[in-house]
């Protein structure tokens, strides 16, 4: 889950961002589309992840909070254009999860199995150097796929989406 980016703030995207915002303390989870997939190198039969995309503020700051674990070869991708630094944590998200932070198509930092923080203070996870963007896994996920610190990562739209289409608020 998104926590931060380091850079000038808004009023609403910092309540946004601690969820004290419209429409984030309360509802449903967000199940976004699968828009995108990452199709891991090595031997046949090929892995895909496949990946949610979140446009926009609101949902890049919802990401996965009250979510139920991910199943296997699912996660969701948070790009960053221009790279940025990025701090995510784990506020409302019940399921421990697998953060991987991409800079140049490889991952160039890794937390695995970061635990849930249900109540405010929640420490940030992620490197101080810029990156292109994180991609959150359920935990165990990068063990268990092979990936660590230097795998390289190529993650591509899928046909017909639409990333570049306004999100809904």
């Amino acid at each position: 889950m998104k926590a931060s980016l380091l850079g000038p703030w808004t009023l609403a995207g910092m309540l946004l961002l601690v969820g004290c915002g419209p429409g984030l303390s309360q509802g449903p989870p967000q199940v976004l589309p699968i828009t995108a997939q990452w199709c891991l190198e090595g031997p046949a039969p090929a892995r895909c992840i496949q990946l949610e995309v979140p446009r926009g503020e609101r949902q890049q700051a919802m990401g996965l909070q009250l979510r139920p674990p991910l199943p296997h070869l699912r996660g969701m991708w948070f790009p960053y254009t221009p790279p940025a630094v990025a701090r995510f944590w784990m506020h409302r998200t019940p399921e421990p999860l697998d953060m991987l932070f991409i800079q140049g198509g490889r991952v160039v930092f890794l937390e695995p199995a970061v635990p849930p923080c249900m109540t405010l203070p929640c420490r940030s996870y992620g490197p101080d150097t810029p990156v292109d963007g994180v991609l959150e896994l359920a935990a165990g996920q990068a063990a268990v796929l092979g990936l660590k610190v230097g795998t390289p990562v190529r993650i591509t739209p899928l046909p017909g989406a639409s990333p570049s289409a306004p999100a809904p608020d």
